[in-house]
């Protein structure tokens, strides 16, 4: 991961003093690092001996797309912080913000082509088509209160999980992973990544603002429901049902301290982390098909850490 981090840092300079500023912000926004990690604990997986400098590559590749996608989340959603920081947007404004993600688009598809074959910029590609399209989806289904539990999941596993499957996907691909084994890992990455995103959903609403770097029940604000909405609403009363959904259509700003009482009162809480955990075992299994060893042990930790973390 050190060798990823150099990279980064050294895809995102500018000769231009005005510019740089930007590029090092938004270097910093990313996080966790998660996507990079799954492409080298999936060559490491299939050969330790194999994880290449076209492995870090990816990596990179993968955190600019990641970063581009949440510099321009941070645009629709209005967000003032992420990570602790403050938004691109907040500071530089919405034209440099888009710019930005535009640029680290371009920038990781350019760094790609350098790979030896094709296949990554493929892939990527259309990973990256996917998830516009979850996210497009999401942003139009918003204050839609007839949304169901089926399509939130659809919209979560283009948003979010398909970038986790084509980190293992291609992680093992250059590792010379068989088709079986290439399969597993991105089967593994994709409920990974919905796992990973019902927990931020569930952290939306019961997390620790301290923790989690920024304001919650952004998403109630925002008029996205998820899953412990959703779950509210199909398994409510009537009455409490009824006053849900004036809650959700009234001021945005009073959503999530009026709705979290009456999601409280029924399973929103435990039914969110139980379907969290589905797809948690669902990731774990699929590394049964994989050789045992240190990389399998951090993929097997990682899917535990995506349910049961804080932030």
């Amino acid at each position: 991961m050190p060798r990823v981090e150099e990279a980064l840092q050294t895809e995102l300079q500018s000769r231009y003093e005005s510019v740089a500023p930007l590029l090092r912000h938004g270097a910093q926004l990313g996080g966790k690092r998660l996507r990079p990690a799954l492409v080298l604990l999936s060559a490491a997986v299939i050969d330790p001996g194999r994880v290449s400098e076209s492995h870090v590559r990816l990596g990179v590749v993968l955190e600019m797309v990641h970063t581009a996608t949440l510099i321009h989340d941070d645009v629709l959603d209005e967000a003032e912080l992420r990570r602790r920081s403050p938004t691109v947007h907040s500071i530089w404004g919405e034209h440099a913000a888009i710019l930005l993600g535009d640029y680290l688009f371009s920038q990781a598809f350019r760094l790609a082509a350098t790979l030896p074959s094709t296949v990554a910029c493929r892939w990527i590609g259309e990973a990256a088509r996917q998830v516009c399209e979850g996210e497009l989806r999401q942003v139009l289904a918003r204050d839609a209160l007839d949304l169901d539990e089926a399509t939130y999941v659809e919209m979560i596993r283009g948003k979010t999980a398909e970038l986790c499957g084509v980190a293992c996907r291609l992680g093992s691909h250059f590792a010379g992973g068989s088709p079986q084994q290439i399969a597993a890992l991105q089967r593994y990455g994709e409920e990974l990544g919905i796992a990973f995103q019902i927990a931020d959903d569930y952290l939306d609403l019961w997390g620790d603002d301290q923790a989690m770097g920024k304001t919650l029940g952004s998403d109630l604000l925002q008029g996205k429901w998820t899953l412990p909405v959703l779950r509210t609403l199909q398994t409510a009363s009537s009455i409490d049902r009824a006053a849900l959904v004036a809650i959700l259509s009234g001021p945005p700003e009073r959503r999530a301290e009026e709705a979290r009482p009456l999601m409280e009162r029924g399973d929103a809480q435990a039914y969110t982390l139980r379907v969290a955990e589905v797809h948690r075992d669902r990731a774990k299994g699929s590394l049964s098909a994989l050789p045992a060893g240190e990389a399998r042990d951090s993929l097997d930790a990682l899917a535990d850490f995506a349910v049961a973390r804080s932030y």
